[in-house]
């Protein structure tokens, strides 16, 4: 039996009330799906239901296998071993003991068959670059990004029939991706993976497209997919201009037959006024008149409801995918005028820049490194918040930060309220008629920041930054995409292009850096150097 997930009637909420799914049919087979859909749509919900950690209102799911299921948000104890976290832990003393000569017979069950469990377990942290990471390691000791490669380890370990991945290159450094992309493409069974990484999604087999509580499955990777969805958006758009000429023309209709209606009213008014013809005959007359009208009408009004009812689903068909389109002069930084001084500067844990650097006029400046060599640390310690160990970091203009946690927003204040907290000095119609060129129109600026989704979180901690008074002409951004579907890192790229301040973005999403027209690439590894993308996407990060 092919191993396979089928989702029967599947219904879901949360307790407040927000229906998920209402009766969803889905099946997965063999092979690597790509799960796409905007934020907010269910994505994750989906792969929960599936893993069994949510359970549906309504419906089945059947597994047919054993599932292995990497959250996207990963927190695991700092004191615990990495064995422990591969799960060997138990079997690894038994092995030990026995090669210690106890041959109690407890140990040989705990052992079964898996006598090379420690052999594979080093062969897949090889795998995955984790091959200095030791058994006997603790979580504490190594970075964010390797302790999701080491879930990921746990699960290939485990040998899994169904695998499924949540976002798993987040927080994932260009060495680790590739690692993870070279799992992904050796993996034998069913997978599921959502994610925002063009290039892990252009990876799979088939991509199944969540939309409006409805799944619609296309072939191929996601460059396919974009380009069949393209395809089908202009015919949308079609059928919406179509929809719309008969809209127009149904109304034309019904208005020029309710102006002839109104004529033969008066001309029967008239020929009754003049007594021409027997009472009785202009009786039946206005009778027949009446009933002809009435069916008259009716048939216009039909034709009409008919033709908005096919506007509607016209419309419905095509995606929304509105742009951000903000004017922000006051941001602007003149070509040449200081920005940003680093002198001799060493970070809290270790990094450094030596001698100095210096960021003029409205550069754009990527900075990358592999996960814990700073990136994180430098921008904390320029935006003040980390006193460097010794140095100095000056701003020379005003300058935000935004963190991966998104922790500039207050959650208990609605998305307007957070705004105005940044410009206090705007009024409250022109918060708002800014924050609706950030997609946050009417209600949707009334959202409290807690019940917003990543994506929605994201663009709105963007509006607050760069709507701050006074204007920031430095904004620094830590792992921006982390979490942002496709259309809300098309949404950022859209705003970071009216941004005419500097710029200094941490990532390690290279197609997301070139689509922004970064001017300078920057590499941390120990200490700050130049680098070029050509050495990035060749080999990593290597300096030139």
């Amino acid at each position: 039996m092919h191993t396979s997930i089928a989702c029967t009637s599947l219904s879901f909420a949360w307790p407040d009330g927000t229906t998920v799914f209402d009766g969803l049919d889905v099946a997965f087979a063999p092979g690597r799906t790509g799960l796409v859909g905007v934020n907010g749509s269910g994505k994750s919900t989906l792969l929960q239901l599936i893993a069994g950690k949510l359970t549906p209102a309504d419906g089945t799911v059947r597994v047919a296998g054993e599932v292995g299921y990497l959250p996207q948000n990963i927190t695991l104890d700092t004191t615990l071993r990495v064995d422990e976290v591969l799960g060997i832990a138990a079997q690894r003393a038994a092995l030990h003991a026995i090669e210690a000569g106890d041959v109690t017979e407890a140990h040989f069950e705990t052992v079964g068959d898996d006598w090379d469990v420690e052999e594979r377990a080093l062969a897949t942290l090889g795998e995955l670059g984790l091959g200095h990471v030791g058994l006997d390691r603790t979580i504490g000791e190594v970075s964010g990004g390797e302790s999701v490669l080491l879930r990921l380890a746990a699960l290939l370990l485990r040998r899994p029939d169904v695998l499924l991945l949540d976002e798993p290159t987040n927080n994932l450094d260009l060495y680790a991706r590739r690692r993870l992309y070279a799992a992904v493409e050796s993996w034998p069974g069913v997978m599921v993976v959502v994610s925002h990484d063009r290039e892990l999604l252009d990876l799979v087999d088939q991509i199944a497209d969540l939309h409006a509580g409805e799944i619609t499955w296309y072939g191929g990777n996601f460059s396919a997919y974009e380009e069949a969805l393209a395809t089908e958006q202009e015919a949308a758009e079609r059928m919406v201009r179509v929809a719309e000429a008969d809209f127009r023309k149904q109304k034309r209709e019904l208005a020029d037959a309710q102006v002839k209606l109104a004529r033969r009213k008066r001309y029967g008014q008239k020929m009754a006024d003049s007594k021409r013809e027997p009472k009785i005959v202009m009786g039946a007359r206005k009778r027949a008149a009446q009933e002809s009208a009435g069916k008259h009408r009716i048939m216009h009004e039909e034709r009409l409801a008919e033709a908005r009812e096919r506007l509607d689903e016209a419309v419905e068909a095509v995606r929304d995918d509105d742009e951000i389109r903000v004017d922000l002069p006051y941001t602007a930084v003149p070509p040449g005028r200081d920005v940003l001084t680093l002198l001799d500067l060493e970070l809290a844990y270790g990094a450094r820049v030596a001698g100095g650097l210096d960021l003029r006029g409205p550069e754009r400046v990527a900075l990358i490194g592999r996960n814990g060599a700073g990136k994180t640390t430098l921008l904390r310690t320029i935006a003040g918040e980390l006193p460097p160990v010794s140095g100095e970091a000056r701003a020379h203009v005003p300058m935000r930060f935004l963190p991966q946690r998104l922790d500039v927003l207050d959650d208990e204040l609605t998305v307007a309220e957070n705004v105005a907290r940044f410009a206090p000095g705007a009024t409250n119609n022109r918060v708002r008629a800014r924050l609706a060129r950030f997609l946050f129109r009417g209600a949707r600026a009334d959202q409290r920041a807690a019940t917003l989704s990543g994506g929605e979180r994201f663009r709105a901690a963007l509006a607050a930054l760069m709507l701050a008074e006074p204007a920031p002409q430095l904004l620094m951004l830590d792992e921006p995409t982390n979490n942002l579907d496709m259309a809300s890192v098309r949404q950022l790229t859209s705003a970071l292009e009216s941004y005419e301040g500097a710029l200094i973005v941490a990532s390690h999403d290279l197609p997301f850096l070139e689509s922004i027209g970064i001017t300078r690439w920057l590499l941390l590894d120990g200490e700050l150097t130049h680098t070029t993308p050509e050495a990035v996407s060749r080999t990593g990060p290597s300096t030139s």
